[in-house]
């Protein structure tokens, strides 16, 4: 079994973060998706995290302070549609 090098693990890691940004804002800017939608919240998630973890490795203070915030914004954001959702089916 090859051994998986933690640079390249942190590698992988940013693309995923990277795409997951770029297939949102896409998404959502051909109207595929709005800012409500919880696909789109959870994109900017995984992208955030993904991205936060990247920069952790590469000692980044700057990227990492924004993919995290960004990535609390969008779990923010992903647990009120949530709530949001289970209040509309409850009444």
């Amino acid at each position: 079994m090859a051994s998986v090098n933690i640079d390249s693990l942190f590698v992988f890691f940013g693309w995923v973060g990277a795409i997951s940004f770029i297939l949102a804002y896409f998404l959502l800017s051909i109207n595929k998706l709005t800012a409500n939608s919880l696909i789109y919240q959870i994109l900017n998630v995984i992208g955030g995290l993904c991205l936060t973890l990247n920069a952790l490795n590469l000692n980044d203070a700057p990227a990492l302070i924004t993919n995290a915030v960004w990535m609390f914004i969008g779990l923010f954001a992903t647990l009120k549609i949530i709530r949001d959702k289970v209040q509309a089916k409850n009444t």
